[in-house]
């Protein structure tokens, strides 16, 4: 009899293999970044349909083999109201991109995930910028994954926006989202987090360059 594993996670990334069957990255707090396939979960009447989908999040029953096997899923969210605006969608497959670039299998990554969970429930708040949203959660990534520098000394910018970045820094992440920002701060911390990004982070991702091509058209 196969020992199954419970993990709680977020679907990264979902693509098809064969004819019925899907291949996912799922992020999860007790295991970290794992490949699992679901086997079936193309077909019209599979109970693993709905729950192997991008910004799925729940419990997901696997068993080990030489690959993770998703044998049921358990979604208590699904951030249906991202598939229904293109504009918050872009916006947030770029933090799953985002999030698969940064993490890795058998790493804790509880600290990410409940990032990625926050970041997504914010762009759904009409009260909180998504711009500012996004910036938030470039910045924590950063301090979450011990990669943030500081604020070089060379950088010349308003007090403004070095305590709203100290904030970003020192914040519990269930705090992150709830203030808002002029829009000179806004600006300026723009310019930080694209520097912070292009300086340390040796990696491009196609969801940005979709996300601010919304951007440009609003």
């Amino acid at each position: 009899m196969r020992d199954y594993i419970l993990l709680t996670g977020m679907v990264l990334q979902a693509q098809p293999i064969g004819e019925y069957d899907k291949r996912m990255v799922i992020l999860t707090k007790e295991r970290g970044k794992i490949t699992a396939f679901a086997r079936g979960a193309r077909r019209q009447n599979s109970r693993l349909m709905a729950g192997t989908n991008p910004f799925s999040f729940g419990m997901f029953k696997v068993y080990e083999g030489k690959a993770y096997n998703l044998i049921e899923v358990d979604i208590n969210q699904y951030f249906e109201e991202l598939r229904n605006d293109f504009d918050a969608a872009c916006m947030g497959m770029y933090f799953l991109e985002y999030a698969n670039y940064y993490t890795r299998e058998n790493n804790d990554e509880k600290e990410m995930l409940k990032l990625l969970y926050q970041s997504l429930r914010a762009i759904t708040v009409p009260s909180i910028v998504n711009e500012l949203v996004r910036y938030i959660f470039e910045i924590k990534a950063m301090v979450v994954n011990g990669e943030f520098p500081g604020i070089p000394e060379n950088r010349t910018i308003s007090e403004g926006t070095r305590h709203t970045i100290n904030y970003i820094v020192l914040s519990s992440i269930e705090k992150l989202y709830t203030f808002t920002v002029s829009q000179e701060v806004l600006s300026e911390i723009k310019l930080m987090s694209d520097y912070y990004r292009m300086k340390y982070i040796d990696k491009h991702f196609n969801s940005l360059e979709i996300l601010e091509k919304c951007m440009l058209k609003n």
